[in-house]
């Protein structure tokens, strides 16, 4: 008999036990209710609101769930759908994060010398940035401009004549001005 180490099994990540579904799950609706107070009336944008509400339900059997069964070993199991959120849910995030770079080291960046470079704007900046996709890219060639320009300098007076480029950007938003977490305060 084969005995197969628990670490290979399974197991839900159980969010609505984390003291950060805990808090969402008991403040969510008055924190929006504030936001759109404050806010003049519109409140936070749809695609926040509907990232919070998705974050609840994720991971959780009860808002959907697939039965699973292995035709070679028969073992079955119950898998919880997921959020699959891009900026809130730390489960869904992490798994995307880990299977991106994962694809990027296999299959995408050459075996060459990499360096990472951050482009940090102010609290203005991101806020029109994070609306304006135009903006956004034409901020992003401007700065991969001068850093491959740099690059290539760099390269010339180490003897490197015909240096190439390559990027792979990655935008974050975070960091707002006025905290969201005062209004569950005031």
């Amino acid at each position: 008999m084969a005995l197969v180490s628990s670490s290979l099994c399974y197991e839900r990540h159980r969010p609505e036990d984390t003291i950060l579904y805990r808090t969402l799950e008991s403040h969510l609706e008055v924190f929006l209710a504030r936001a759109s107070d404050q806010g003049g009336g519109d409140g936070l944008p749809v695609f926040v609101t509907r990232e919070l509400r998705a974050y609840l339900r994720c991971g959780r059997l009860e808002h959907g769930c697939v039965h699973v069964r292995c035709e070679q070993c028969g073992d079955e199991m119950v898998l919880a759908f997921s959020c699959k959120g891009r900026g809130f849910c730390p489960s869904c995030g992490g798994r995307r994060m880990s299977e991106l770079a994962a694809q990027l080291v296999d299959r995408v960046i050459p075996r060459v010398p990499v360096r990472q470079w951050v482009l940090s704007l102010p609290f203005t900046l991101r806020y029109q940035l994070a609306f304006d996709a135009t903006l956004t890219a034409a901020v992003l060639g401007v700065f991969s401009r001068r850093v491959f320009a740099w690059l290539r300098r760099a390269a010339a007076r180490e003897g490197i004549a015909d240096a190439q480029c390559g990027a792979l950007t990655a935008i974050q938003r975070f960091g707002y001005r006025h905290s969201y977490c005062d209004l569950l305060h005031e």
